[in-house]
């Protein structure tokens, strides 16, 4: 109790607490800069297993911030962007990139008077954090967040350096393997304590340089804050989708794994170090840099490990964490909170949920509606054949196909286009493409209740004594199977251009299709050969199907345009 009054243990915490500071202002600073270019690399290094690791490595070097770097690749995985295997391959290197935080600290932060080069950065800093411009907004976080991490390491050292005249802490060092053990036990606790494994290293680095621990018990304590940095991981991803769930599995074994090996290790891993540090030049004595070397040495190796296991491990996280598939009413696929940080990730997954309900929900309830398959649809039969083998009522209930698979996602499609639009900066563009992908979503709840009204008369007439007002169905049905086989061929096929065409001559047919239609029923009328309620029903399904016909064409224009490929900033 009388350690933590000590003045100079206040000193060590302040310093720990500003150091924390600055390490939430970098992340907050490189925001600004993940909105297009960092964006657009990460979803672009995802074929190849090194191009993943080596981007995921730098990225993170780069931004110190190894928890931004899993949030835009949960994020980009829940919205369909990237893979699983190359959202791993960033968390692998991730943790190669979070070992620059020992290097900056070991080179720079002890070794220089980086309290004379932090306020410095602390002025500018607070300068331009309070421009207009978003750039220099983040610039101005990034290097007051610089500005804090050193002064944080100032205020670190100087406090461990006087502790040291009072209380030496070397006294409770544990020799041996059974000090090993416990040191990372430690590590592990101060790290879940303090939510970041860099600021741990900055901690141990710091007390390293002061003489504070011993060099044997400094490497087992940043072996225990590889592991504890897993605990901030697994405690974020509980509330996540099964993407997240997935990546910080990935990240707990990763890191575990990477922990025991270097753990029973240590001992051949630490004579490696002194052998590379022989080379590189790197003093007998100047443990701090030997830490960081050591601290390099084991996540690389840890890499290097878990390669050849790659897709094992890929196929183990999808078989532990399955898909929930046992809802009666389906929900989003591609949409999370965590995408609503990034412009042009809600964008693509705005899209990708909209094709998702288009492609499954409305294409079955249409298709449903119609009495008519899905599969004949898709295939190469003849419409003419579809529809005369195709006489059975399905008894589809559209109302009820509506609450279970459309509702609940058409509302969080304009939630998400909502919420970004309000809270986000986008650009003209981007706002015209999210206004279009409400209007899409839009006319795919009128289509659905255009089919509700049409679906009773086909079901009712299907298999009608009265063969005129069959045939006239039998009509509405060819019109829009047809409709929905060129919308297939459209969005599936390379050659989009004529079946595009086609679309047009089939949306301008629908809009003359009233006049044709009518006078096709007033002649049955003349000849008595269809009852007035049977013409009614004619009249209102036919206005029925040429607005199915011109909203479902027009849903597809919206998104299968060349629209989608949309991911700057739109200005």
């Amino acid at each position: 109790m009388l350690l933590l009054l000590d003045p100079n243990f206040k000193t060590i915490g302040a310093g720990v607490a500003i150091l924390l500071f600055g390490m939430i202002m970098l992340e907050e600073g490189f925001r600004a800069f993940t909105k297009g270019p960092l964006q657009n690399l990460l979803r672009k290094a995802t074929d190849k297993l090194y191009k993943s690791i080596g981007v995921g490595a730098l990225v993170t070097a780069l931004i110190q911030s190894s928890s931004l770097v899993s949030v835009i690749t949960i994020s980009f995985i829940s919205a369909g962007l990237i893979s699983l295997s190359g959202g791993l391959g960033f968390i692998f290197g991730a943790n190669i990139g979070t070992t620059a935080t020992a290097w900056l600290v070991a080179a720079f932060g002890l070794k220089l008077q980086i309290s004379a080069l932090a306020m410095p950065m602390l002025v500018f800093g607070v300068v331009f954090s309070i421009q207009k411009n978003t750039v220099l907004k983040g610039l101005g976080s990034v290097l007051a967040g610089l500005g804090f991490f050193f002064l944080g390491i100032h205020y670190m050292k100087e406090g461990f350096d006087v502790f040291k005249a009072h209380i030496d802490l070397t006294q409770f060092a544990i020799p041996g393997f059974w000090g090993v053990v416990v040191y990372t036990g430690l590590g592990i606790v101060i790290t879940t304590i303090l939510q970041s494994s860099s600021a741990t290293l900055a901690l141990i680095l710091t007390a390293l340089s002061a003489g504070q621990i011993e060099y044997e018990n400094a490497l087992a304590l940043a072996i225990g804050a590889n592991v504890g940095t897993t605990i901030t991981a697994v405690l974020g991803s509980l509330g996540s989708n099964v993407a997240g769930r997935r990546l910080a599995g990935a990240h707990l074994i990763f890191n575990v794994v990477t922990g025991l090996v270097a753990l029973v290790l240590i001992y051949p891993l630490a004579n490696l170090v002194n052998i590379l540090s022989d080379i590189v030049g790197i003093g007998a004595t100047d443990f701090i840099m030997k830490l960081a070397l050591f601290h390099t040495i084991f996540n690389v190796l840890g890499v290097l490990i878990m390669i050849p296991f790659f897709k094992k491990l890929e196929h183990f996280l999808v078989w532990f964490f399955k898909e929930r598939t046992d809802k009666d009413i389906d929900e989003p696929k591609f949409l999370n909170e965590a995408i609503l940080q990034f412009p042009s990730g809600v964008i693509v997954s705005l899209i990708k949920e909209a094709k998702y309900l288009y492609e499954n929900a409305i294409f079955e309830i249409v298709a449903h509606g119609l009495n008519i398959h899905r599969e004949d649809i898709k295939s190469d039969l003849g419409i003419k054949q579809i529809v005369k083998s195709s006489k059975e009522d399905f008894k589809t209930n559209v109302r009820e196909l509506y609450y279970n698979k459309v509702k609940t996602i058409y509302g969080e499609i304009i939630r998400y286009a909502t919420t970004a639009q309000s809270t986000l900066k986008m650009g003209k563009k981007q706002n015209i493409r999210l206004s279009e992908i409400r209007i899409a979503s839009r006319k795919m709840v009128e289509i659905i209740e255009d089919v509700r009204e049409l679906g009773r008369n086909v079901s009712y007439y299907l298999n009608s004594d009265n063969t005129y007002i069959s045939k006239e169905y039998d009509k509405f049905r060819k019109k829009l199977v047809k409709v929905l086989r060129v919308i297939y061929l459209f969005r599936t096929e390379v050659d989009k251009e004529s079946h595009y065409e086609k679309l047009l001559v089939l949306k301008e047919e629908a809009k003359k299709g009233k006049h044709l239609s009518t006078k096709s029923i007033n002649k049955l009328i003349r000849k008595n050969l269809i009852t007035i309620d049977m013409a009614s029903s004619l009249v209102n399904d036919n206005d029925h199907v040429n607005d199915i016909v011109k909203k479902l064409i027009e849903v597809a224009e919206l998104l299968y345009g060349e629209k989608d490929t949309l991911l700057g900033n739109g200005k």
